[in-house]
């Protein structure tokens, strides 16, 4: 494409767009529709250049010209409760049911794997003599240890925010480090297996592995699903970058990274029920079978949530990105 010619044959809409702009709410209806004709063939415009011929000056003016075409057309709207409920009935849970093959499959290799090492850890005293000195795994798995003092050793409110805290930031760590090749999500997700792990060996090796499930799971099943959740979400938005499909790489990661934000939200909420859980249910006098089934229904409320709310925003064609008139759109790709 000769650049030049190009630039000479449009810039007459070019300028008479941005003459267009200038006017702002005085348009008559013609001069809208004009407008409007104006931004759709500026913006393959400069899909064309950045294409064939790539112009750093000229795209920047037509990258800037697009944008304030595409702000007064499509006009700004401000976020409302109805979009706070949109979200929490469709958005999140469609996103978070769309991406079940990812994160379904992450929670079961995850477990097996923290059960396998658990296993190892508990039947091989060599090991364990590698993790801490015998004076110290005494300390920490007898009855009254700091195993179970750790949920009751601060004031429940405090404790319940520090955990949510600290899930939240290994959450939302997961689905925003997914981009890099997804190496940064395996890390933290094995980090997580391990510490799971070796409370699961050492504990069992005192014969007191029924004492470590009773306090882990009552918050634990509705945590690491958040955690199986983000990890799964981040491996997918890294794979986009390795394989971005049909679409462009760049319009697949910004949509897989739109909904990854959305879900880091979701998750924040959903980790705050369960460090509620942990703060003030598991280190509570409840007997060990009623902390176990509060667990049990909050992650069966949150698998509800996903396969009833979420399966069916996303057969209605929800994806958990923004909408539509909300982002930019797609440029249209040159032949």
């Amino acid at each position: 494409m000769d650049l030049d010619v190009f630039v000479t044959t449009h810039r007459i809409e070019w300028d008479r767009l941005d003459q267009l702009l200038h006017r702002g709410r005085s348009l008559t209806g013609e001069e809208a529709d004009e407008l409007v004709a104006l931004y759709q063939r500026t913006a393959a415009h400069l899909s064309l250049i950045q294409s064939s011929a790539p112009d750093p000056l000229l795209t920047a003016r037509l990258t800037q010209l697009v944008a304030r075409a595409r702000s007064t057309v499509t006009g700004t709207r401000r976020a409302s409760w109805r979009d706070a409920a949109r979200f929490l009935t469709a958005g999140f849970p469609a996103a978070v049911y769309r991406s079940r093959h990812w994160w379904i499959p992450t929670a079961v290799l995850s477990t097996l794997l923290a059960a396998v090492i658990g296993w190892w850890i508990g039947t091989h005293p060599e090991v364990q003599a590698s993790i801490a000195a015998p004076e110290d795994l005494r300390a920490l798995t007898r009855p009254g240890g700091e195993y179970e003092t750790y949920y009751s050793s601060h004031p429940a409110a405090s404790f319940a925010a520090q955990v949510w805290t600290n899930n939240a930031q290994a959450a939302a760590m997961c689905l925003v480090l997914g981009a890099f090749l997804c190496i940064p999500v395996i890390w933290i997700l094995f980090v997580n297996v391990l510490n799971l792990a070796v409370g699961i060996g050492l504990m069992s090796s005192a014969g007191r592995l029924d004492t470590f499930l009773g306090l882990v799971l009552p918050h634990g099943l509705l945590e690491l699903t958040a955690v199986f959740v983000a990890a799964g979400t981040g491996l997918r938005l890294g794979w986009t970058v390795i394989d971005p499909g049909p679409h462009s790489r760049r319009s697949a990661l910004a949509q897989q990274g739109r909904a990854a934000i959305g879900m880091a939200i979701g998750l924040a909420l959903v980790l705050f029920v369960s460090g509620v859980i942990e703060g003030f249910v598991t280190p509570s006098g409840l007997p060990t079978w009623a902390r176990i089934t509060i667990g049990v229904l909050a992650e069966l409320a949150f698998l509800a949530y996903v396969y009833v709310l979420g399966g069916g925003a996303a057969r209605a064609g929800d994806t958990g990105d923004l909408a539509p008139e909300e982002r930019s759109a797609d440029l249209p790709a040159a032949a």
